[in-house]
């Protein structure tokens, strides 16, 4: 039996779009789309949706090579403390410094970051190698829960506070807080602590402005089953371990997907 494993293992096979996905290269959908639009090859011919590929198997997308086996591993996963003042994209026509400009260099994969924070909010930021778990954190059916810790210029009364968790309508659709609970504070500035489930564009500030309020400063505290750590100062960088990044698979293989009918949210 001992002298069967390896070569079972080498006859595995896997779904093309999957491999794809754990190699960094964008989420299982975005693989499926290249896919059908002839971009992936295996073995020098143009690969098609149901594809599935083994460890001898030559895929290449473009002039990229990718093996099976580096696809298997498991990803890498990293937190980074952003700074206010820098932008969560590779490209801006402004110049202005980038998120993507402080991580380490990668070799055939690319750092793909699971939800963005906009110029002025800081905080927790985790990129990733695996398109497939950014793609799994973020997706609206999982209902990931974000924390913030907001500082606004003025307090909430009840009955705002009672609006956040019910709900409130913005430009794109209805949204609420899961939990908003006071911090404290001095002089006209008051700190809270929000939860919510879904990452739209400016979600937590478009909220406040709804009521009239203006958010002061904005952190980003949690993601999921992942806090910012205390010891990681704002422009630090610290990666997982391979049992961190275990137990965050485990933990989201163990999540359930919620029917689109009892979000209660716009996607």
């Amino acid at each position: 039996m001992r002298a069967t494993k390896p070569a079972a293992a080498a006859a595995a096979t896997h779904k093309l779009h999957k491999v794809l996905a754990q190699a960094g290269l964008g989420s299982r959908r975005d693989m499926e789309e290249w896919i059908r639009a002839g971009k992936v090859t295996v073995n020098g011919t143009v690969a098609g949706i149901g594809t599935r590929v083994g460890a001898h198997d030559r895929i290449q997308v473009g002039r990229r090579v990718v093996r099976v086996a580096a696809a298997q591993q498991l990803p890498r996963v990293l937190l980074y403390h952003k700074p206010e003042g820098e932008i969560t994209s590779r490209d801006d026509p402004q110049g202005r410094p980038s998120v993507f400009d402080k991580l380490p260099p990668l070799h055939g994969a690319k750092w793909i970051a699971i939800g963005r924070l906009d110029y002025n909010t800081g905080g927790l930021l985790i990129f990733t190698t695996s398109g497939e778990l950014a793609n799994r954190m973020m997706h609206p059916r999982f209902e990931i829960e974000r924390e913030y810790a907001v500082r606004i210029v003025g307090q909430l009364s009840e009955q705002q506070i009672d609006r956040l968790l019910k709900g409130i309508m913005l430009s794109d659709g209805s949204a609420r807080f899961e939990r908003v609970e006071a911090e404290g504070g001095d002089g006209t500035n008051r700190w809270y602590r929000i939860v919510c489930k879904e990452g739209r564009n400016r979600i937590v500030r478009r909220m406040f402005e709804a009521l009239g309020l203006t958010v002061s400063r904005l952190l980003r505290v949690r993601f999921g089953n992942i806090r910012l750590p205390p010891r990681l100062r704002r422009g630090q960088i610290l990666e997982l371990n391979a049992g961190e990044i275990g137990g965050l698979l485990e933990w989201l293989d163990a999540l359930p997907a919620v029917p689109p009918a009892s979000r209660g949210v716009r996607e």
